[in-house]
């Protein structure tokens, strides 16, 4: 069974960073995707970043390519968001979620069949 658990929310600056990370026990890394998703208060939820672990595939949502990297360490189970740069309409509740059987990843949420706890992340400008 996959659990996966998101961490390293909190309130930052506008201009500043942030690590998220993303506990996965249970993840067949070489067979799964992970994903990076975001709600923000009033908003629908939307994909920001995600790694497919087969194929070694990244994609980022066009609003955050450059400022945030997926990283993952698999020997420890961990994925991982820098964000840089954070700006105000990057306050959302932060959601990592896991695709499982797949070669590579996508931002269609219906794929993802396990999500973590979500974290918010808190941008004042």
């Amino acid at each position: 069974e996959v659990q996966l658990q998101a961490s390293g929310g909190g309130l930052v600056q506008a201009g500043g960073s942030l690590r998220l990370s993303c506990s996965a026990s249970g993840l067949r890394f070489a067979e799964s995707a992970i994903g990076w998703f975001r709600q923000a208060p009033g908003k629908e939820r939307e994909a920001v970043a995600c790694v497919g672990f087969n194929d070694g595939t990244i994609d980022y949502a066009d609003s955050v390519k450059v400022r945030f990297t997926i990283s993952s360490d698999n020997a420890k189970n961990m994925v991982y968001l820098q964000m840089n740069s954070l700006k105000s309409k990057d306050t959302a509740v932060y959601y990592c979620a896991s695709e499982s059987l797949t070669v590579s990843c996508d931002f269609d949420e219906y794929n993802y069949d396990t999500w973590g706890q979500g974290t918010l992340v808190t941008v004042s400008s």
